[in-house]
């Protein structure tokens, strides 16, 4: 299993509270791996990265996809050594790809960026 699918299904185990739906990425490029809708009614989307050091790497399509829509569009990406789990707004995405995890998340731990989400209105 692939980085991003065994990341994929700790989301889902850990996160109770948001129903997801994983969307195929060949139907449309650039499109996040999640559509995700809370209790407070409100529709998401989050884009899975796992990296092996601080950086990600986004294709163009995805950074496209952020600029053009910047609300309600999240990362959540998981570095692998030291295993962390932090959350970014969509918006950052630029910022993301230059600064990697030195850049200040929405939330960090995957509780919390699941309690950040879980709040969205």
């Amino acid at each position: 299993m692939k980085p991003e699918s065994k990341f994929w299904q700790e989301v889902k185990k850990s996160i109770k509270d948001i129903s997801f739906t994983r969307l195929e990425s060949w139907a449309s490029a650039g499109v996040p791996d999640l559509l995700c809708y809370n209790k407070n009614n409100t529709f998401f989307t989050v884009e899975l990265k796992v990296c092996k050091g601080k950086k990600a790497t986004f294709s163009s399509h995805q950074f496209a996809f952020h600029m053009k829509h910047p609300c309600n569009t999240f990362i959540l990406q998981k570095s692998l050594g030291p295993c962390t789990v932090k959350l970014y707004e969509g918006k950052d995405i630029l910022e993301l790809a230059q600064r990697g995890s030195d850049l200040e998340p929405c939330a960090s731990g995957l509780d919390a960026c699941g309690l950040f989400l879980q709040k969205l209105e």
